[in-house]
């Protein structure tokens, strides 16, 4: 079975962060592992509080993967602040995992900052250049690339400006865009289009971090990049298109749908013995 280790902040309520991940992870037929690096009270509507991990904690966790079951590969979620990023960053460089899948976590999606303000000069010398593929949303990567987007070209420049810091890939999603719900996935060479109908729901907590954990779950599997982004959409779709109206606030989405319908087909089922 292919193992993927999640890197991020949890959340209580089950539907974003290290809890989504490790739904992700099982729902793709992966052994998830994680690595807190924050404590987040939150639910569907607020963020009551946030207690971090101390760097060296976060540093003990990763040496506990990495010394003993290792990692196909790794997906990073939220860092808040710049002590837990120079941490991670430290341990990337010196376990070198073979896939590393970053989802620049700035904020919830009730808006509440779950990075530092003063974090982002950090994260961009210190974590991106550690990630293989980026997958920030349009208010993140406007942040990292330092411009405004406002369109498909935009997305386009923004990704080949974030590309230039470090990464080998970006996927720029459309999710706060008008229209259609469309990715651009820039692989250092050349731009590939993700488009799906949107899909008329609040009910969207932990999209970002289910994306981030599809890709690095189908790319631990062998699937190429391209082929990995595709999937997580599909399964990142369905997820939103049946998610749950728990909770007062954005509901999460349905990490298992999926799997309840028809269980792992009879490849996955290999592939994960």
């Amino acid at each position: 079975m292919k193992k993927v280790l999640s890197i991020a902040g949890s959340d209580c309520s089950g539907g974003a962060g290290i809890q989504a991940d490790l739904k992700t992870f099982a729902a793709h037929g992966v052994f998830g592992m994680s690595v807190i690096v924050s404590v987040v009270a939150e639910n569907t509507s607020r963020v009551i509080g946030i207690q971090n991990i101390t760097a060296d904690m976060i540093e003990k966790q990763m040496d506990a993967i990495f010394e003993d079951i290792g990692a196909d590969a790794v997906k990073i979620g939220m860092l808040p602040v710049p002590e837990s990023m120079e941490a991670v960053a430290v341990k990337i460089r010196q376990y070198r995992p073979r896939i590393v899948v970053t989802d620049p976590v700035m904020y919830a999606k009730n808006g509440c900052p779950l990075m530092e303000e003063n974090a982002i000069d950090t994260f961009i010398k210190t974590v991106l250049p550690v990630s293989d593929i980026l997958t920030p949303n349009i208010p993140e990567a406007e942040k990292i690339s330092g411009m405004k987007i406002a369109s498909v070209k935009d997305m386009e420049n923004a990704a080949r400006k974030i590309c230039s810091l470090g990464c080998r890939a970006v996927v720029v999603k459309g999710g706060h865009a008008e229209g259609s719900a469309l990715d651009v996935l820039y692989d250092g060479k050349k731009f590939f289009y993700y488009d799906t109908e949107r899909i008329a729901t609040k009910n969207t907590h932990g999209t970002g971090c289910t994306f981030s954990s599809a890709v690095a779950a189908q790319m631990a599997k062998g699937k190429d990049i391209r082929e990995a982004v595709s999937l997580a959409k599909d399964y990142v779709t369905a997820a939103i298109k049946h998610s749950l109206s728990i909770g007062k606030g954005n509901g999460p989405t349905h990490h298992f749908w999926q799997l309840y319908q028809s269980g792992l087909c009879e490849k996955e089922r290999q592939e994960a013995d």
